[in-house]
């Protein structure tokens, strides 16, 4: 794959992180600040583990593509050469 493609993932995979902390830092304020067992509480913190988990997959997938779908897992280095 090229340069640019591997790029575009890292930048998709840092973007992806931030969101899913900034998520994740929403879920812990309004734990602290709703009452426990409110149905905001509980749908946020379902959908906040439902991102993650998504998240991880589609990270998952577009990593593998991005190294230009290898035969192993070792043939995926993290450095993006320049």
């Amino acid at each position: 794959m090229t340069d640019d493609i591997l790029k575009a993932y890292k930048d998709v995979e840092a973007a992806v992180e931030r969101y899913i902390n900034l998520l994740h830092a929403h879920v812990t304020m309004l734990q602290n600040v709703e009452p426990p067992g409110s149905d905001k509480v509980v749908r946020m913190t379902a959908g906040s583990k439902a991102m993650t988990d998504s998240a991880a997959i589609y990270l998952s997938y577009a990593k593998y593509v991005a190294y230009g779908m290898p035969a192993s897992e070792e043939m995926m280095g993290d450095e993006i050469q320049g």
